[in-house]
């Protein structure tokens, strides 16, 4: 994703590094970034100077000269610098732009690095200056060719937005697409949300936003394949207050990066989100490990107490058949001391002959006679 900020981040490092050197140094070297944007930059040992050639994607073809850029585009380049930097003419074959910098006439104190950092940011000035000739016409009354036509910028590939020019305001309108469904949802809900801001009377001064599923009446005729999107269109109402002295230079800015910063937003609510459920997720995981942990400390603890209750319970019976045995043995014991306390001489073969019972006979059988003795 592209970067809000103006100053190319490598360019500044390369530039700093020139300027920091304490004598000139040899460099060549060619330098792409984000949107088909080329930097090539030379500086010789042998002289002062650094060469700095530009080649970056023109916002619209009716803001460019056939022999190259306008020349309010020039002007604001120059304004950059007016002692460090100069317009080479022409520029170097296949850029549309070469500056010559003399960083020996910069003072070595704060301001150095602002100045290297304003000449990092050529490209976003180069484009901004186009988008700035179309807003700086807003209240032209004149009826001249294509006035009610939508112009078609480009700033970033693949992401076009138009400009109509219309009495006292200028419409700038954004087709909005996104890859996942995801982004879809969260970028509409933003959009509503910035409508809804927009309308009320702390932002009153801001210029109106609008957002609609369709393509906006201005749009008809352009080709379909611009007009197909899935998130809509947003458009902003532009009039001459919104482009007054440093207010130009926002307005610019932030129209040219209003699909960065669209797009950032996506991504910092979706990982909002995904932060938010993944915190949810371990608060549900950690209530569903303590309920488990302490179901099963409940049922550990209930097979403790049967198991308990068994043990008592049997050790209870085994006490009780020993005192039952034991209770048996004296109650032997006592009938045996009982029965055996006295003693009487004979009387075991008294019983034997007298105290035992009788065998009787079945009528069925027959008992066998002895033989006696007679005399």
């Amino acid at each position: 994703m592209a970067s809000l900020e103006r100053a190319s981040p490598a360019l500044k490092e390369i530039l700093l590094r020139i300027y920091n050197a304490e004598r000139p140094i040899e460099i060549d070297h060619h330098l792409y970034e984000f949107g088909s944007v080329e930097y090539y930059i030379k500086s010789s040992a042998s002289e002062p100077f650094t060469y700095l050639s530009i080649s970056t994607p023109l916002l619209s073809q009716g803001v460019f000269l056939s022999h190259g850029l306008s020349p309010y585009t020039l002007q604001m380049v120059r304004g950059i610098s007016i002692d460090v930097l100069d317009i080479v003419e022409p520029p170097t074959d296949g850029y549309q732009l070469t500056l010559r910098l003399d960083f020996s006439k910069l003072p070595r104190n704060k301001e150095s690095l602002k100045v290297v950092t304003e000449v990092s940011s050529v490209q976003a000035v180069v484009l901004s200056s186009q988008l700035k000739e179309m807003l700086q016409n807003v209240n032209s009354w004149d009826i001249s060719q294509g006035m009610y036509k939508p112009i078609k910028l480009i700033y970033h590939p693949k992401e076009p937005f138009y400009v109509i020019r219309q009495p006292q305001k200028i419409i700038a309108v954004f087709p909005m697409r996104f890859k996942d469904h995801s982004d879809v949802i969260i970028a509409t809900s933003f959009f509503q949300e910035l409508m809804d801001v927009g309308s009320s009377g702390k932002w009153a001064k801001v210029p109106p936003c609008n957002w609609s599923p369709i393509p906006p009446p201005e749009l008809r005729g352009e080709p379909f394949e611009d007009l197909s999107t899935n998130g809509g269109f947003v458009s902003f109402d532009i009039s001459s207050h919104h482009v007054e002295g440093k207010r130009l230079d926002k307005t610019v800015w932030s129209l040219l990066n209003f699909y960065t910063y669209v797009k950032h937003h996506v991504k910092c609510t979706r990982g909002f989100i995904q932060r938010r459920m993944r915190r949810r997720m371990d608060s549900l995981v950690q209530v569903l490990e303590k309920s488990m942990k302490e179901e099963n400390g409940q049922i550990q603890k209930v097979k403790g107490n049967a198991g308990w209750k068994k043990m008592k319970n049997w050790v209870r019976l085994t006490s009780k058949s020993k005192m039952i045995k034991r209770r048996y043995h004296d109650i032997t014991k006592k009938i045996k001391r009982i029965r055996f306390r006295i003693k009487i001489h004979g009387f075991g073969r008294f019983r034997r002959r007298w105290l035992t019972m009788p065998n009787f006979s079945s009528s069925m059988g027959y008992t066998k006679l002895k033989k006696t003795n007679s005399k």
